[in-house]
């Protein structure tokens, strides 16, 4: 199936979307920030650069795309052109994934992973529970958390 717009403007629009700073990062930031937590952001010392460093608790919080992270939601949907290519850079994206997640492990470092549909869309969960349920998470000693949205 051919692109429906030009490739100028798709080249465009594709350059246009970020890593950081993206819409669900925001929205976790703000909510826990008026929780009173307090992080450092996207630090370079730490594998994978973490959305939100919480030193404190040694915890970091991704806010990981659906599609980027190829989870397997309602948000994901494999793209039909250049499927090679596509197929390559999102499992190369779960590699690196892994990769960190045992290097940040490796390092005593607690790991959340908050997934886009968990913040948008028709399984997005109330944003209230879910900041909540991540602060209840930084003050134990679990060392994982994942939220993903509500099962259809």
């Amino acid at each position: 199936m051919a692109d429906i717009v030009p490739t100028d403007v798709r080249s465009r629009m594709m350059a246009g979307i970020r890593g950081t700073n993206t819409k669900p990062e925001l929205l976790l930031r703000k909510g826990l920030h008026r929780l009173g937590f307090r992080f450092r952001l996207h630090d370079r010392t730490l594998p994978g650069k973490p959305d939100i460093v919480l030193s404190r608790y040694r915890a970091v919080i991704f806010a990981h795309g659906c599609f980027w992270h190829g989870h397997d939601c309602h948000l994901f949907r494999w793209p039909s052109t250049r499927p090679e290519f596509w197929e390559a850079k999102i499992t190369r994206n779960r590699e690196v994934d892994a990769r960190t997640k045992d290097a940040l492990a490796k390092s005593g470092w607690r790991q959340a992973i908050i997934w886009e549909c968990a913040l948008r869309g028709r399984t997005r969960l109330p944003l209230d529970e879910l900041l909540l349920t991540c602060a209840d998470w930084l003050r134990s000693d679990q060392s994982g958390l994942e939220i993903r949205g509500q099962i259809e």
